[in-house]
C-alpha cells in the first residue's frame, strides 16, 4: 500500500558545493574562529577571527571582536581588531574600526570612523631584473601612518 524502500535502496546525494556566501545573521552570536575559501558576511556578532581567501563583508549591524584576513573586505559595522586585506579594503559610512589595517588599496567613506595604524602594501608582480641591489630585490613596499579618522 505505501511502497516503502528498504534501507539498501535509499540513496544519499553528495553534499552540494557552496555557491554563495557564508552568513552569520543578525541576532546571532558566534564565539570562535572562522576559516573559509568562500565569501563571508557577518550581520551578527563574532567573537573570534576570520580567515578567508575571498571577500569578507561586515554588515551595518555586524560586530567582530577579532582579526580579519581576506582577499577583499567591505566594512559597514564595528570591528575591534587587525584587518589584513590583499586587495581593496572599504570602510563604508557608519563603520567603526579600532585596530590596525593592512591593505593594498584603502577607501574610507564619509562618516566612517577609524582609529589605528594604516599599512599600505603592494606585492610586486614582476621579478627583479638583477639581485645586485637590496632595493631591486624588494617585493613589498610599505607605508605606515598613525591615524585617527572621523569623517563627517
Amino acid at each position: 500500500m505505501f511502497n516503502h524502500k528498504s534501507k539498501s535502496e535509499v540513496s544519499y546525494d553528495a553534499p552540494a558545493q557552496p555557491s554563495g556566501a557564508s552568513i552569520i545573521a543578525a541576532g546571532t552570536t558566534l564565539k570562535g574562529d572562522i576559516s573559509s575559501s568562500g565569501d563571508i558576511r557577518i550581520d551578527g556578532t563574532l567573537q573570534g577571527n576570520i580567515n578567508s581567501t575571498a571577500k569578507v563583508v561586515i554588515g551595518a549591524n555586524g560586530v567582530v571582536e577579532g582579526d580579519i584576513v581576506g582577499q577583499q573586505a567591505d566594512i559597514m559595522g564595528k570591528i575591534n581588531g587587525t584587518i589584513k586585506v590583499k586587495e581593496l579594503l572599504q570602510l563604508k559610512g557608519g563603520s567603526n574600526v579600532t585596530g590596525n589595517i593592512h591593505a593594498a588599496k584603502l577607501q574610507i567613506e564619509t562618516n566612517a570612523n577609524f582609529n589605528g595604524q594604516c599599512h599600505m602594501t603592494t606585492a610586486s608582480s614582476e621579478k627583479p631584473k638583477s639581485s645586485n641591489s637590496v632595493n631591486e630585490t624588494r617585493s613589498e613596499k610599505s607605508v605606515v601612518a598613525d591615524t585617527t579618522f572621523s569623517l563627517k
